[in-house]
């Protein structure tokens, strides 16, 4: 008796561990979604970059900040785009990120 008790116990335990791990990462911010993945590594490249160059004297502070709003906004655009498709981008919206994130690095020294 005592054995399938604890049989039924673990078997439970086990079920709503899983359960569980399958809600949390359903949330739609938690998703990773292979461009949003390729636009917010390229962000993050490029504010390294800045930072880099700022470091070297290759930019004044102000051409830093505005160059850190740049960035700033296209990853907002992102989370806009991604949070009217449930955390993911379309095509169209890959490219127009990409499209922007590259006309952006075109303006940091290198």
């Amino acid at each position: 008796m005592k054995l399938r008790t604890l049989i039924i116990a673990a078997a439970g335990l086990g079920l709503s561990l899983g359960v569980a791990g399958v809600a949390s990462a359903a949330t739609p911010w938690q998703a990773h979604h292979p461009a949003r993945v390729e636009i917010n590594h390229r962000i993050a490249h490029q504010n390294r970059l800045i930072r880099h160059e700022r470091r070297e004297g290759e930019l004044t502070a102000a051409q830093a900040r505005r160059l850190h709003a740049r960035e700033r906004m296209i990853r907002m655009q992102e989370r806009r785009f991604a949070r009217a498709h449930h955390s993911h981008l379309t095509r169209h919206e890959q490219v127009r990120l990409n499209r922007e994130a590259s006309f952006a690095r075109r303006h940091i020294p290198s």
